[in-house]
């Protein structure tokens, strides 16, 4: 029997307690929630606007950097798969059910409340895809860039078990072996059950708002209850099997979907706005990036409210989703080089997500321009109102809906692994009972989140459980760059530029 922590009995009664509360006192939860994120969001949003930011100059920092020659891995470890079933990966990765979600229903609410523009402009349509770009761009992939880059330094070439506390050793030393390594794991831990339980909601109240939208079944969380009951039965048999080839076989079947609607949804749109409006927002993307980065406005409550409500919400997502995503990618990314992974991890993912903001944005865009409405529906019901504008909208419907059920059950059959391999010390084949446990913790989160105050609810819990996580980003930043700047000093060799060759000339001379 392999070894269970103290990381996971002190994190399952922690989850068993706020599920406790939220089912005895869901509008007391929801208060509770609501008034931690409001003073969370006030008071520390420039925290992380500021530490994200941080983050990435690092990441950049250590492209450019000769510490960005070091390899995550022994010396002379090659990687382990090759740059096109990598990057498959990495496209895998950053698809996921947010994008299906917001993919739409993001850029729209922009286009008609912008942050700085008067709504339903052409100004405000620039902002929309610019805004959009911004949250799922290189911020968002730098915050999972630097969790992974630790975990596999650590892990395939100091030999660490793979566990958040063991990135902190060069800080606190053998500490990270006690009481303080375990506080560190499990606020880890915590923040990935609420990180992806709030994801699990989004994905049970869209599929829920597509049947609505298509064959009338109540908008509820009844229905709801029965899409995450399904859903959960279905992604725990494929997790206590452990079978390979069905998480394989599930893997690239979200890619076909995943590239097929994308594929009808910039055909049947308006294909050469698509391209016009991806290369125009790409550019203004660049330009302001700075701005946007450090934007807080102080003095204007308006968008500052904007900016909490958007900005703040999708850096606390990214970073309680950070440990989950960081150690899938570090799983794949041994033998890397530390300038390969990071140029990768950063831009390929943000590229994805670029162009499928560019077609389902700008589509939403032009269907409520032309005089639907699409303000009228729920947050979760907009992609197959835009759909029903289309040709074949039926059958992008299904496409959507049977995307997000694999994506729902491929992301919480992983997430039970990776909470699991967290709570057992590192094991890379934690015991069944342990992925049920958490597999179970984690629907049920989802649940109480949707029962407590739906999609609000599920924000505020994200902005919460973010909060104690990002310090430990912070001190992984420290304590990577403290190791590699000894190894950069220790081991010249990984530094050193290429001798050039010495030509007939130099040889006369």
């Amino acid at each position: 029997m392999k070894r269970i922590s103290n990381v996971f009995w002190i994190t399952v009664v922690l989850v068993a307690a706020a599920v406790a509360y939220g089912v005895i006192a869901p509008k007391s939860f929801e208060d509770v929630t609501s008034n931690m994120q409001e003073f969370i969001t006030s008071t520390f949003g420039w925290y992380y606007l500021i530490l994200v930011t941080v983050i990435v100059i690092f990441c950049v920092f250590l492209i450019f950097s000769p510490m960005g020659t070091i390899r995550l891995g022994k010396p002379d470890e090659k990687p382990e798969y090759t740059k096109g079933t990598w990057f498959a990966m990495l496209f895998s990765a950053g698809m996921g059910i947010g994008l299906v979600f917001w993919g739409a229903a993001e850029p729209l609410s922009h286009f008609m409340a912008p942050p700085l523009a008067e709504g339903g402009t052409n100004q405000a349509n620039k902002e929309a895809l610019r805004y959009t770009f911004f949250h799922w761009g290189i911020h968002a992939w730098g915050i999972y860039a630097i969790v992974a880059l630790a975990l596999a330094y650590y892990k395939f070439r100091k030999d660490e078990p793979g566990l958040i506390s063991a990135t902190l050793r060069p800080i606190f030393g053998n500490k990270v072996d006690g009481i303080l390594g375990t506080i560190i794991d499990v606020l880890a831990v915590f923040a990935t059950v609420v990180g992806v339980a709030t994801t699990l909601g989004f994905g049970a109240a869209q599929i829920n708002g597509g049947l609505s939208y298509l064959f009338d079944i109540p908008n509820n969380f009844t229905v709801q209850f029965i899409i995450i009951a399904i859903v959960t039965v279905l992604f725990m048999i494929s997790a206590w099997s452990g079978l390979s080839k069905g998480i394989k076989y599930l893997s690239n079947t979200n890619m076909v979907l995943a590239i097929g609607l994308f594929i009808l949804v910039f055909f049947i749109g308006p294909t050469l706005l698509i391209l016009n409006m991806f290369t125009d927002t790409i550019g203004a993307y660049i330009q302001n990036i700075a701005a946007m980065s450090f934007r807080i406005a102080p003095l204007n409550e308006e968008h500052r409210s904007w900016i909490n409500g958007w900005t703040i919400f999708y850096w606390a997502w990214w970073i309680s989703w950070s440990p989950f995503v960081g150690i899938f990618i570090a799983r794949v990314s041994r033998g890397r080089t530390i300038r390969e992974f990071l140029i990768g991890v950063l831009l390929l993912p943000a590229l994805v997500s670029f162009l499928w903001f560019a077609a389902f944005g700008t589509s939403a865009i032009e269907v409520q321009r032309a005089g639907t409405d699409l303000t009228q529906f729920a947050t979760e019901e907009v992609l197959f109102a835009v759909f029903n504008s289309f040709e074949w909208s039926t059958i992008l419907s299904v496409v959507a809906i049977t995307l997000i059920g694999t994506f729902f059950i491929t992301s919480a059959d992983s997430a039970t692994f990776v909470l699991g391999m967290q709570t057992t010390y590192g094991s890379l084949t934690p015991p069944n009972y342990v992925k049920l446990t958490w597999g179970i913790a984690q629907s049920t989160v989802a649940l109480i989140l949707l029962y407590s105050g739906g999609l609000q609810a599920l924000q505020n819990a994200l902005i919460v459980a973010a909060l104690p996580f990002s310090i430990i980003m912070a001190l992984m930043m420290v304590s990577l760059y403290k190791s590699l700047n000894h190894e950069k000093k220790e081991l010249g060799l990984y530094i050193k530029p290429k001798p050039r060759k010495r030509t007939e000339a130099h040889e006369k001379v």
